[in-house]
């Protein structure tokens, strides 16, 4: 059987350019639009919560919501219920490039997709929530 991971991976390392390039007018990486779409979704998510949606660990998240906060798009606030959770909020700059972000993704999905049928996209979409639930379901034993 030919190797999944590796196209995963392959595919994966060829989106982030993707977004690199469409991101970059805004200053923004690959990988911040995640960070920025679930901050927006999710306005005063802790750092933990975050990190435990992104499966990211946590001082990987810690660096990029400093970068992330320089550059104006989150401000990061302590709880006033326990001091020493962190709060994160999107701002408004957020706010305004979370449809582009949605944008540059649905543009990608169409352009990886655009040689297949409908009913392949379907099954393709199947699959990949069977791998992720996989995948996702390790880490959630390892918590």
């Amino acid at each position: 059987m030919p190797s999944v991971m590796k196209g995963i991976n392959i595919s994966s390392r060829c989106a982030e350019a993707y977004r690199n390039d469409r991101l970059a007018e805004y200053s923004l990486t690959g990988y911040h639009y995640a960070y920025i779409l679930n901050i927006c979704r999710n306005p005063g998510i802790s750092q933990e919560e975050l990190s435990r949606m992104l499966y990211i660990n946590k001082s990987n998240v810690a660096r990029q919501l400093v970068v992330l906060e320089k550059n104006g798009y989150v401000s990061r606030l302590p709880s006033d219920e326990d001091r020493r959770v962190t709060l994160v909020y999107p701002t408004e700059k957020a706010k305004e490039v979370f449809p582009v972000i949605r944008t540059v993704l649905g543009e990608w999905n169409s352009y990886i997709t655009a040689d297949f049928t409908e009913e392949e996209k379907k099954l393709l979409v199947g699959m990949m929530e069977k791998i992720t639930a996989r995948s996702t379901a390790y880490l959630e034993e390892r918590r």
